[in-house]
């Protein structure tokens, strides 16, 4: 501790910035939670080189105790991108956080090395270092489970729209094929995908097959009618196939009321009523020959 009973961690790491890094460094190489396959050697001394660096002067001012104050905000912005970084890599929260822990050890040796006749300034040291990295290193996991939570929502958004794909079947028809849940959120999907399917390809019918769906319920088809309703926005008429026995007498039971939507039993059903209405016939070919 300095005479004035502050801090001399500042000051060590100022004095000693370069073999800290180096030793750091050298620690999170050898340990066993550094992943080759996710990180370079290359890219883990930047990350380190800049935390320091940010560190070294976060605390110049001597506030080892409270990281959410103005001067911590390059460390924490920094740690914030490291953690998002290393979970959209693949990282662990356990290897994630050992950035900063790992710390510990480098700077617990230079206290001792700078206060070997002094055990009470050591003990003090080593608690004020202990604690602000203990701080530090929980903002990482927090930091990390955001980042984390971002790349799960951006999958489950992904997932969604692949698995509401808008078929054409025919010009001025298409098609989708509804497979799993349907909930609030797949219901917006489901929206977007088939409204810009038809702008983009101005059909007047869209076939919603919901043969996949599991469960018909009142959500459910007060779902499919905010679907058919935004599409006769866009002046396409819709048409559900799939209703099956039991989906039916789901929906007479929960008393929806589908009296305008054209509903069929199968896809085959739906796409020969969507041809009639565009004006068009499928035919077999020996019926053909035999006309001729």
């Amino acid at each position: 501790m300095a005479k004035d009973g502050r801090s001399s961690i500042p000051e060590i790491l100022k004095k000693h910035e370069a073999e800290l890094l180096e030793e750091w460094i050298k620690q999170q190489l050898a340990a066993t939670t550094f992943r080759r396959d996710l990180i370079n050697e290359a890219e883990l001394r930047t990350q380190s080189r800049d935390f320091l660096q940010a560190f070294r002067e976060a605390i110049q001012n001597g506030n080892l105790t409270d990281i959410a104050t103005a001067e911590w905000t390059t460390v924490r912005e920094l740690l914030a991108s490291i953690s998002r970084s290393r979970a959209q890599q693949g990282f662990s929260p356990a290897e994630t956080a050992m950035f900063v822990f790992s710390l510990k050890q480098p700077l617990f040796a230079r206290l001792r090395k700078e206060y070997e006749r002094d055990t009470e300034a050591l003990a003090n040291e080593t608690w004020n270092s202990t604690t602000l990295l203990d701080r530090l290193g929980l903002y990482t996991t927090e930091a990390y489970q955001k980042g984390r939570e971002e790349v799960i929502a951006r999958q489950q958004q992904e997932l969604l729209e692949l698995s509401t794909p808008v078929v054409r079947l025919w010009e001025g028809v298409l098609a989708l094929p509804l497979i799993g849940t349907l909930d609030s959120a797949r219901t917006q999907v489901v929206m977007e995908s088939l409204l810009q399917a038809i702008v983009e390809t101005g059909a007047g019918i869209a076939i919603i097959d919901i043969t996949g769906v599991p469960m018909v319920d009142t959500l459910v088809a007060q779902h499919l009618l905010k679907t058919v309703a935004a599409a006769r926005l866009m002046g396409a008429d819709c048409i559900i196939s799939g209703i099956r026995p039991q989906i039916a007498q789901t929906i007479v039971h929960l008393g929806v009321e589908l009296t305008d939507v054209i509903t069929k039993a199968t896809l085959a059903d739906a796409f020969a009523i969507a041809l009639q209405r565009t004006g068009m016939a499928v035919r077999k070919v020996q019926d053909n020959l035999k006309q001729a």
